[in-house]
């Protein structure tokens, strides 16, 4: 469904290949980064916000509904316990009906990376020595 490369050298500028793109993930300078590019955290949130604005666009085109700009900011936190949570705030400037409001906050429920990372995902490692 989806695959991405990822190669580095050296230090924590990381760059990495899906299909045709390519993007940057780094670290804050603060963490011994460069920062040239987002914070692992900060893509998994792009990924949740992108994913939300997407299958909420997707939903009112078939309704027929229109949304006019979608934003969302989403926030990862770990507390002092270790608890972690996302928050994710959505926002849409054309003018829905309380119970047009109520079926979009269904669907960022169910968006697929939403479903993904409430229900947990099993990651299969393989470690390999390049020779």
């Amino acid at each position: 469904m989806a695959t991405i490369h990822l190669a580095s050298a050296a230090g924590y500028r990381q760059e990495i290949r899906a299909r045709t793109h390519t993007l940057t993930a780094d670290e804050p300078a603060s963490l011994g980064g460069t920062d040239s590019g987002p914070s692992p955290y900060e893509l998994l949130l792009a990924s949740l916000a992108a994913c939300t604005s997407l299958t909420l666009r997707m939903y009112a085109d078939r309704k027929g509904w229109e949304l006019g700009r979608v934003e969302v900011d989403a926030r990862f936190a770990r507390d002092e316990a270790g608890t972690e949570s996302i928050t994710r705030e959505v926002r849409l400037s054309a003018p829905l009906s309380p119970e047009q409001q109520t079926r979009l906050a269904e669907i960022c429920e169910k968006t697929p990376v939403t479903k993904t990372l409430k229900r947990g995902t099993p990651i299969a490692t393989t470690l390999r020595v390049m020779a």
